[in-house]
């Protein structure tokens, strides 16, 4: 069989750059997205990542415009796709008003939604014609956004919470700025962000995997407290935040461990089964296997996964050139 070929968002720093060096190491071809290709060049080269193992393309989360440009320069690249890594995602806790998309949309949701949403469909007819035996779409999760884990019950700014898309029903464009239609709060529209991309992954899996065969996971590979993520928070967070998951909840990942297990997930057979959420638990232990969390009734919900599916499929509609 041919090389597979995996691309992976977000891959120029943190948890997706080392599922780039994971992939590469298990003989796939890494087809990284990024938003700095000179960046995503200088860090190849600092891991020692063959530039003949992968393809930059460059792919801008929070542009709509740049996600379908990106669908187009992929498509024009000829090569496969075997899998689908959905891990870019922007954090910014520290907003006094709500940043926009060039589309007019909060830029949390906009990117780590919106963006990853319309991509998988884009790409979706891709990884059908693929002829690799395990097709996979993987989305990284968290667990604040998962009210059935400790992490998702700590109530600030908020847990996230959709409440009925009053947000998105009234178009999500200023001056609303969260999905729920309440005032906004950045930390939770990260939350919520996160909340519906792990919707849409048991949604792709319900419409689609039983015809296609393509497998629809999300996994959350444990706290990886040092990361770019984080680039905007106060630096006494950037240094009391990985001591404090180190030595007191000891839900610590390094960014290295992180992109082993995205591969994993990506890669093994024993993540085969989709429409699961795989996690290594908020407390990690050593070899410690992975197991499928159960997600809150707000990710697992039917009824709302449509509602949001159609709302989402509206809005991006009207972003439309």
């Amino acid at each position: 069989m041919a090389q597979p070929t995996v691309i992976v968002t977000g891959a120029s720093s943190g948890v997706g750059l080392y599922a780039a060096q994971a992939l590469v190491a298990r003989g796939w071809h890494v087809v990284m997205a990024c938003r700095d290709l000179d960046k995503t060049r200088r860090v190849c080269a600092d891991l020692g990542i063959a530039p003949a193992a992968v393809t930059l393309l460059h792919l801008e989360l929070g542009s709509l415009t740049a996600v379908r440009q990106f669908a187009h320069d992929f498509a024009a690249t000829g090569l496969p796709l075997d899998a689908l890594v959905c891990n870019a995602a922007v954090y910014l806790p520290r907003l006094e008003a709500p940043q926009r998309s060039p589309e007019g949309f909060e830029i949390s949701v906009a990117t780590n939604h919106f963006g990853h949403f319309l991509l998988c469909q884009l790409l979706l007819p891709a990884l059908q014609r693929s002829q690799h035996p395990q097709r996979r779409l993987i989305t990284l999760g968290t667990v604040t956004a998962n009210s059935e884990e400790f992490g998702g019950k700590v109530p600030i700014p908020a847990p996230a919470n959709l409440g009925d898309f009053a947000g998105l029903k009234a178009g999500f464009r200023d001056p609303v700025a969260m999905i729920d239609g309440k005032p906004f709060k950045p930390g939770k529209a990260y939350k919520d962000s996160k909340l519906c991309n792990m919707m849409m992954s048991r949604e792709f899996h319900r419409r689609y995997h039983v015809d296609t065969g393509i497998v629809f996971n999300t996994l959350y590979p444990g706290c990886v407290a040092a990361t770019a993520l984080f680039r905007d928070t106060p630096a006494l967070f950037r240094t009391i935040f990985p001591w404090f998951q180190k030595n007191i909840t000891k839900g610590y990942v390094s960014q290295a461990l992180a992109g082993e297990r995205v591969a994993q997930v990506v890669i093994d057979p024993e993540f085969g089964q989709s429409g699961q959420h795989w996690s290594w638990g908020n407390r990690q232990q050593a070899d410690r296997a992975a197991f499928a969390q159960p997600l809150s009734d707000q990710a697992s919900s039917r009824e709302r996964a449509i509602v949001l599916w159609e709302l989402s499929e509206q809005l991006i509609a009207s972003a439309s050139p």
